[in-house]
């Protein structure tokens, strides 16, 4: 029996040849220097970190080039994908604006280069290990999983490579048509890349990131179509997916590495040139309970799923320039030099990540995301906080479309001007620094964080005494300071600060004391956004009101 009547016999229905596909999906008419590139995640887990710093390289070596980011939905290993991950995968790129060029969604292909769901493209894969098979590079194995744990056994035993290779690869051996016989007995089966590799021999590799490396060649026969379901596997449908579509350059996480001999040699045996490759660091941090530098971890790390920068509220250009400053080590230079430049504007080179590790740390996320939310007007991050309270916090949702322009006036204070104050990280952040300037959720029993000036009669004189006799709605800051220093004067309160530090004892306190006072009965709070901002926002009957409540507090 010859190959081509083995391949037939095994799939009789597959008419087409690899080069009917080479003329359906032909080279792509793209400027030169374009980069075809893909982003091409696996649904058996939720999008994290890694993942996103691989779409967000892509993003921008498609842009910055001219050419293409497509999105390829990996699901040949259907027995561990997870409900939700597909449909969650298009909600973070759409999120984040990186939306693919091409793409497959609900029955809807966009591009001319699909199906990009690799479950749609089982024919095409197997006329391509058809053809394997037909020229000898590929054959039925019938082991058993018995037989392959024995000869892992073994090979463990005897402190060997694991893998069927050598004497291990029985059917390699076996005749065509004693393969045929078992196939038409109904045996169970997979189809084996039958390699050519020497182990003994050593190829260079080119990394984009690592440069030149050196491999062994592979010499082992793996699985390139499981015998449930006929897929095959993630190894042989990315080498077919990248050549038919045109694929330049591959971003992947350092992990695959190890996989180089085997892909390098599957793309040899149809005489098809490789991407190039760029293999990116693992993610690390700092263990909080140890202070070890770890690899980030999706079961431990809140943060190394991409729910979690949502659910927080980072500010989405905060979260990608955080991705970028890991994944190239003058991303921050380039940033600072160029703050209003969209980041696929940036020149990524893949020479400048570390092949170390990329060490993630969320201190520096905040520091980015909060230089962000300080550059923002006071009208668009009330909007971007209100977008997020309607998904994630109702009741807080409620509060800002209640008190709109309460909420704008006091996300303003100290907003306009060279250096704006950097209190929020995030936008869940705002709340737990704000709520005081919310009727509704003024506590029963209020934690007043008292300083200098701790009698509580005298603190309740000090608010009486301004609110009724000295506050003027309509007085600009200097007027309002001015009346506080007169009132800080004459209630035995230093209101030069200079004078204070040379006679203390003549002084009960500072105008400093004094108006922390204040700042206290009205938010609670010994440091908060500029008084004289929070007290025009509030208006005298409020601040009133709070007035009472301390006095109920320190007075029945």
């Amino acid at each position: 029996m010859t190959n081509k009547e083995l391949a037939d016999l095994i799939f009789p229905n597959i008419t087409k040849t690899i080069f009917d596909y080479e003329k359906m999906y032909p080279e792509r008419n793209l400027k030169e220097g374009a980069k075809v590139v893909r982003f091409a995640p696996s649904p058996t887990g939720f999008m994290h970190i890694g993942n996103m710093m691989s779409a967000v390289i892509n993003y921008c070596l498609a842009k910055a080039s001219g050419g293409v980011f497509f999105l390829r939905n990996e699901d040949t290993d259907q027995a561990r994908s997870v409900d939700g991950a597909v449909d969650f995968i298009y909600h973070i790129l759409n999120y984040y604006q990186i939306s693919p060029d091409e793409y497959e969604k609900q029955g809807k292909i966009v591009g001319n280069y699909g199906p990009y769901i690799q479950s749609e493209r089982i024919e095409i894969y197997h006329t391509f290990i058809k053809y394997l098979i037909e020229i000898g590079r590929a054959y039925p194995c019938f082991l058993t999983p018995e037989e392959l744990e024995e000869i892992r056994e073994e090979q463990a035993k005897r402190k060997k490579r694991i893998g069927i290779y050598g004497r291990y690869a029985k059917y390699r051996y076996t005749s065509n048509e004693e393969l045929a016989k078992k196939i038409q007995n109904g045996e169970k089966y997979v189809i084996r890349f039958r390699s050519e590799g020497d182990f003994n021999r050593k190829f260079v590799f080119e990394d984009l990131t690592q440069g030149k490396i050196e491999f062994p060649e592979n010499d082992i026969d793996v699985p390139i179509m499981k015998s449930e379901n006929l897929l095959p596997t993630y190894h042989f449908a990315h080498v077919v997916d990248d050549h038919l579509m045109r694929t330049t350059h591959v971003v992947r996480g350092n992990e695959w590495m190890s996989s180089i001999p085997l892909h390098y040699e599957l793309f040899k045996a149809f005489g098809y040139k490789m991407p190039k490759y760029i293999h990116t660091s693992l993610i690390l941090k700092k263990d909080e309970e140890n202070g070890t530098i770890r690899k980030i971890s999706k079961r431990k790390d809140p943060e190394a799923l991409m729910f979690y920068y949502e659910e927080k509220g980072y500010p989405v250009p905060a979260v990608i320039d955080a991705v970028l400053t890991i994944a190239n080590s003058n991303y921050e230079e380039w940033r600072t030099n160029n703050p209003e430049t969209p980041f696929y504007e940036f020149p990524f080179s893949p020479k400048k990540m570390s092949t170390s590790g990329a060490l993630f740390d969320l201190d520096k996320l905040d520091n980015i995301s909060k230089n962000y939310i300080s550059k923002m007007s006071a009208g668009d991050l009330y909007q971007e906080y209100l977008n997020w309270a309607l998904k994630y916090n109702k009741d807080i949702a409620s509060l800002l479309e209640k008190y709109k322009e309460e909420t704008i006036l006091f996300l303003n204070i100290e907003r306009e001007i060279k250096k704006p104050r950097k209190d929020y990280e995030n936008y869940s952040s705002i709340f737990p620094k704000s709520w005081y300037m919310y009727d509704e959720e003024w506590p029963e029993e209020p934690n007043y964080e008292l300083m200098k000036i701790t009698d509580k009669e005298e603190i309740i004189n000090i608010m009486e005494e301004y609110l009724n006799n000295y506050y003027n709605s309509s007085a600009s800051q200097d007027e309002w300071f001015n009346q506080i220093k007169t009132l800080a004067e004459k209630m035995g309160y230093a209101s030069d600060m200079k004078e204070y530090k040379e006679n203390p004892l003549n002084y009960k306190g500072n105008v400093a004391d004094f108006t922390t006072v204040m700042r206290v009965v009205l938010t609670t709070k010994n440091m908060t956004p500029n008084l004289y901002d929070i007290m025009k926002i509030l208006g005298k009957d409020r601040m009133l009101k709070r007035l009472e409540i301390f006095k109920e507090k320190y007075l029945n």
